[in-house]
């Protein structure tokens, strides 16, 4: 033993916080190793978080439930002394396919559970369905403080102290790539779907992460069109850390969070910590705020109202194959926005 009382071998900082014979933790229990939410699931596996988007039949589209859920794991995570890296990954065809427009544009924002959840609340469905009537008064900040509020839930990836690594396969679209931007490392199937075409009408990126993960052009390239990139060409322009073949995306990501997962867990902290200050100085905060309030104005356009009110009368998977089509890339088994 050394005089600080630790461990002098070869090995001792590769050892957990709650594995040091002096650790704080010493003789008290572990938090629970698993928790199920409406929207998502979690599992400590070692070292290692995982969290997985669990509505695979509806393409792990974003509900009101969604970020609620998401920060909540991930604080579970981040309170963890076991957990040295967070991996976030969606179960079935997809990552995640956006925000379940089939309940916002068609149901007035209905909310899992009953409004008696959020009743009396900005997210209360009545509220935000007269809010979003063409025949009513827009208030852009009682829209704001519903977007914001999914902002904050996702932002939590990029707010946590521990490292977060999104795994993304199929899509990860509108509202989907939102989230995953905010992840610290993407890593990808070569043939998944990343973009945001709800920029063609009704939408622009809440999170504000595009310039800021591919720089001004590469991101003005992607939202000027609504175009997607592959996971391929994610690598290629600096927006995914690494991409492989489908069948190898598990492996492959098994053998990155696990290299993370070595490293002492406040080096790495330390090392996160520090790197966002840059993102922070960037204006990282500023950009998600000017893009909210952007999102909610393009979905109280003469041009959002028509869309609208399209599915409402035909349904949005049918608003959507019209609003993409002429761009050569709408696929009727994915739902966006």
């Amino acid at each position: 033993m050394t005089d600080s009382g630790l461990q002098d071998d070869a090995a001792a900082w590769y050892r957990n916080w709650a594995e040091t014979p002096d650790s704080p933790w010493a003789g008290r229990p572990e938090p629970d190793n698993a928790a199920e939410y409406r929207t998502l699931t979690y599992e400590r596996d070692g070292r290692i978080a995982r969290i997985t988007f669990n509505r695979p039949e509806k393409g792990n589209a974003i509900t009101p439930d969604t970020p609620l859920d998401l920060a909540r794991a991930v604080e579970r995570a981040d309170l963890d002394p076991r957990v040295h890296v967070i991996l976030l990954s969606g179960r079935g065809k997809g990552f995640c396919g956006g925000y379940d427009l089939s309940m916002f544009a068609e149901q007035s924002f209905a909310v899992t559970g009953g409004p008696d959840d959020v009743a009396g609340t900005v997210v209360d469905p009545v509220v935000q369905g007269r809010n979003h009537d063409p025949a009513q008064t827009w208030d852009p900040m009682i829209d704001y403080a519903m977007m914001s509020r999914f902002n904050r839930g996702f932002a939590s990836l990029l707010q946590a102290n521990k490292p977060t690594v999104a795994k993304l396969h199929g899509f990860a679209v509108a509202g989907g790539s939102d989230i995953a931007l905010f992840a610290d490392q993407i890593i990808c199937a070569d043939d998944t779907k990343i973009g945001y075409p709800p920029t063609r009408v009704w939408g622009v990126p809440a999170a504000g992460m595009w310039a800021h993960r591919l720089g001004d052009q590469r991101a003005k390239r992607l939202l000027f069109t609504g175009d997607c990139l592959t996971g391929k060409q994610a690598v290629e322009w600096g927006l995914a850390v690494e991409s492989w073949p489908a069948d190898e995306l598990d492996a492959r990501t098994e053998e990155f969070v696990a290299r993370i997962a070595r490293m002492p867990v406040n080096q790495l902290m330390m090392a996160k910590l520090a790197l966002n200050s840059a993102l922070y100085a960037q204006g990282v905060a500023n950009s998600g705020m000017i893009s909210t309030v952007f999102d909610g104005i393009a979905r109280h356009t003469r041009e959002g109202y028509a869309f609208t009110n399209r599915a409402f009368t035909v349904g949005f998977r049918e608003a959507v194959r019209e609003r993409d089509e002429p761009f050569g890339d709408y696929k009727r088994a994915r739902s966006e926005r």
